[in-house]
């Protein structure tokens, strides 16, 4: 089984350069990650974006779901910034016959404490396991993007009572 990661930037990949917490998206962190973790899976990595998502626009969106679609994979992780995934998720929720796992980091995968590395796992097994549809995996749990939303203030992703929401807004 063939996995496709595709980086389009984000907390994962940022690289901080002063206390006064200046930084750029630098190169994707996921094959050292992988080496790290002694991982076994087949892959192939893409680069397609190095944002801050929050500077994701519907073009970007565009350029992702084109990405997946053209892939003869059908087991897709999107490593993405955790301000915007929800709404990438729900740009791609009706790409039918592909397993997609988007997910991301609160703290880059440079710093000695992040969550990268186990969001990275989670989405690892959930893409190998999941049946066809786009799924979110942040903060140890499996999410449908249609209703989960991020929690600033706990800094946390949950479930909203709003089940049966539609895809795209």
């Amino acid at each position: 089984m063939s996995i496709k990661i595709i980086t389009t930037g984000g907390t994962f990949d940022k690289v901080y350069f002063d206390a006064n917490s200046e930084n750029h998206i630098g190169d994707p962190m996921v094959t050292a990650l992988l080496e790290e973790a002694n991982a076994s899976i087949d892959y192939e990595l893409e680069s397609i974006l190095r944002k801050d998502s929050l500077e994701i626009d519907d073009g970007d969106r565009q350029k992702i779901r084109d990405s997946v679609e053209a892939t003869v994979a059908d087991r897709i992780m999107i490593i993405h910034g955790t301000d915007s995934m929800v709404k990438t998720a729900k740009a791609l929720y009706d790409i039918p016959g592909k397993t997609i796992v988007i997910f991301g980091a609160m703290q880059p995968a440079r710093m000695r404490y992040s969550d990268a590395m186990f969001n990275l796992g989670v989405a690892t097994a959930a893409v190998q396991l999941l049946p066809a549809g786009v799924y979110l995996a942040m903060n140890g749990r499996i999410l449908d993007p249609r209703t989960t939303q991020k929690n600033l203030k706990r800094g946390k992703f949950e479930t909203v009572e709003t089940a049966n929401q539609p895809g795209p807004e």
